[in-house]
């Protein structure tokens, strides 16, 4: 049962992908949150070749002030213990009850647990979902650094990158926190405006302060996948960066290396690193073999849809380098990658997760 709360614009953590999801409403000076819009419903994981199961992203049930979330938070739980289905563990999730009962019965029956009512859903926009990465002012007189850990793995890799052993050295010497995010990186949080310096240097003598990398790579993120996970077909953390190699000359050559795409892999079709809400995804079906996955919002507010199954590295370049390039010259001002493979016709959209097999 996962939760997520967003504050818009940045939507960093996918919030529509889980059971329940909070979007902040806040005041005209952007300060303060007022309250909340409840969303219900979301859930990554599915099964291969079966069309009962299927991601989906979470749908407002309303507005509330913030002070009522909590009590939001327990009635909700409470309905999806009392309706959710229990003889069918790949029709438990609350996702499931969503789609079989709908929302006007799923807001009657939170409603008559809180003893009010929702209030009308409040607009907001969510423009992107990364990571704001480098330095970041927080509170007066406290700073924080977004760290790009490719995939979060943290090693002292035979390349040559201490990653582990930097960490641990920054960790002695750091007198504030250490945030994960939910796209796998790591904040250096609450650094004293006199200690930059400091810590800015430790990062530099280690490299954990390069972000020159293409933003397709800044926002990609995979699973653990093999060897650590049971449940993994394919390799996915291990086997991204590689891949990432082989589509930045694609990028590069297309004048793409500043646009940012979301592009995820996970070994498994549970959907560990959210990808079926990523521009291009692939999920292991065997070893050296993915589903690819075409179409989801940047934003992470629309499903994707398989373009292509069973595919190998040399696949996966021959079918994306084609519409990369058609992208970088067709595309319209400001237009995601995600938008554009729809609005080429390359792909159709999802429009809801019941159709997320629809081809």
């Amino acid at each position: 049962y996962k939760i997520a709360i967003a504050i818009p614009p940045e939507n960093d953590v996918d919030v529509v992908a889980y059971d329940l999801g909070f979007i902040a409403i806040l005041d005209a000076e952007q300060q303060n949150i007022l309250g909340y819009n409840v969303m219900i419903g979301g859930g990554m994981g599915m099964t291969h070749n079966n069309r009962k199961t299927y991601p989906r992203l979470a749908t407002c049930l309303g507005y509330v002030p913030k002070d009522k979330a909590i009590a939001v938070s327990e009635k909700v739980m409470l309905v999806q213990r009392d309706h959710g289905d229990r003889t069918n563990r790949k029709h438990a999730r609350l996702k499931y009850t969503v789609d079989d009962y709908g929302m006007d019965w799923w807001r009657q029956q939170v409603e008559a647990r809180l003893g009010f009512a929702f209030e009308a859903e409040r607009p907001y926009k969510f423009t992107h979902n990364g990571d704001r990465y480098g330095w970041v002012k927080s509170t007066p007189g406290l700073n924080n650094f977004t760290m790009f850990v490719q995939n979060g793995r943290v090693a002292n890799f035979p390349d040559g990158k201490p990653v582990k052993a930097a960490l641990a050295e920054l960790a002695r010497v750091h007198t504030g926190n250490f945030r994960l995010t939910c796209n796998a990186h790591l904040i250096v949080a609450d650094v004293k405006d006199e200690d930059v310096p400091k810590i800015s240097a430790l990062l530099a003598r280690h490299g954990l302060d390069n972000l020159d990398y293409s933003a397709l790579r800044l926002h990609s993120m995979a699973c653990a996948a093999l060897p650590t996970c049971g449940l993994a077909m394919a390799e996915s953390e291990r086997y991204l960066p590689s891949l990432i190699d082989l589509l930045d000359k694609i990028i590069d050559e297309a004048g793409l290396r500043q646009n940012a795409i979301v592009i995820r892999m996970t070994g498994c079709p549970n959907g560990c690193a959210r990808p079926y809400n990523a521009e291009i995804a692939f999920v292991g079906k065997a070893p050296g073999a993915y589903n690819l996955y075409l179409g989801g919002s940047h934003s992470g507010e629309r499903l994707n849809k398989i373009y292509r199954e069973t595919v190998t590295e040399e696949q996966i370049l021959e079918v994306l380098a084609p519409i990369i390039k058609q992208y970088a010259v067709e595309r319209m001002e400001d237009e995601h990658f995600g938008d554009f493979v729809m609005s080429a016709g390359i792909i159709k959209e999802t429009r809801e997760g019941k159709d997320f097999h629809e081809v």
